[in-house]
């Protein structure tokens, strides 16, 4: 008797400007949605006090991660600051071949990477959905950011410019939520879970 056939996951990427609620909307999803699972994404930074290796990162050193890029291990990477982060293909390929469902908060240039990997590479064809956070609108994304009261306003002038080109890219996601509350972005973006799985 031949073993069932195991349906790939979903990829799910999540993109959207700082200040848009994307990271508020991810957690709720992975809280209340058991069978979606986070994307542990891989890090040169070291650990903060609590993080621990292959559960909030992957933590490598300069040296190995420079050697796993060159390798072609990644779908994509980026400098961030001073470090280096990106995303692995077997912690993608693994999860998603035995039918696991992911979720990845990803800039807008890593989506692009993803959505064009959903084309061309052979297990997450078809098993990509891209969603893009959009916030109401300028002002009130500079609301949000000054109400953080993470950012001097240099940083905050900043994250709006490159904003407003993020959010000029939203048409090339499969999805857009425009934000409002909380519970109706996370009410969005479950109803977006369960149609596009129930497409397949």
């Amino acid at each position: 008797m031949n073993p069932p056939v195991v349906k790939p996951g979903l990829l799910i990427i999540v993109s959207g400007p700082a200040g848009s609620g994307k990271t508020t909307v991810c957690d709720r999803m992975l809280q209340e949605v058991p069978a979606v699972k986070r994307v542990v994404t891989s890090t040169t930074r070291p650990p903060r006090a609590g993080e621990k290796n292959g559960i909030d990162y992957y933590f490598f050193d300069p040296d190995t991660f420079a050697a796993k890029v060159a390798a072609g291990d990644f779908y994509e990477h980026a400098h961030v600051h001073t470090n280096r982060y990106g995303t692995l293909k077997s912690e993608i390929q693994n999860k998603i071949g035995a039918g696991t469902d992911l979720l990845l908060n990803v800039d807008v240039q890593g989506a692009k990477t993803f959505r064009e990997a959903g084309i061309n590479d052979p297990l997450l064809q078809g098993n990509v959905v891209s969603i893009f956070i959009m916030p109401p609108d300028i002002k009130e994304l500079e609301k949000r950011l000054r109400h953080r009261s993470t950012d001097d306003s240099a940083e905050i002038q900043r994250r709006l410019k490159v904003a407003i080109d993020e959010m000029q890219q939203a048409a090339l996601f499969d999805h857009t939520i425009l934000t409002t509350t909380r519970e109706q972005d996370f009410a969005a973006m479950y109803n977006i879970y369960t149609t596009e799985k129930n497409r397949r």
